[in-house]
């Protein structure tokens, strides 16, 4: 059912109100990718063929089954819950990664270091 367009209004109103008032939360909920449908199904189609060898292996009491399948379940799910191969990182509308220096773990390693070393210059000073 399509929204009227009081509640249309009333929606872009409250979405203009969050990205003034949180624009960072506003960016993080906007840049959320969908999960990539074809990965979790095949990593499903995994997880229950190495469920299967698993049990067939305890069953028939052949230990290398049971061992292949539990690495096929252990490798279903990571495939299910991994993202896409060399797209790591967070991208901009676009398909662009962003170029700041706050996104690099080198600018991290940096905040971290300058922390440390207001905490040492406050203790210090006391």
């Amino acid at each position: 059912m399509p929204l009227s367009e009081y509640e249309q209004r009333m929606l872009q109103q409250m979405e203009q109100q969050l990205r003034s008032d949180d624009p960072k939360l506003a960016n993080t909920l906007a840049d959320r990718q969908r999960p990539d449908v074809r990965r979790l199904s095949l990593g499903a189609l995994l997880f229950l063929l190495g469920l299967g060898g698993l049990v067939g292996g305890v069953a028939t009491g052949w230990v290398w089954l049971g061992i292949l399948g539990f690495l096929a379940m252990l490798g279903g799910v990571l495939l299910a819950i991994s993202g896409p191969r060399g797209g790591a990182g967070p991208t901009v509308k676009g398909g662009r990664r962003p170029t700041g220096s706050g996104s690099t773990s080198a600018g991290f390693m940096q905040r971290q270091e300058d922390r440390w070393n207001r905490r040492n210059e406050e203790r210090g000073n006391r």
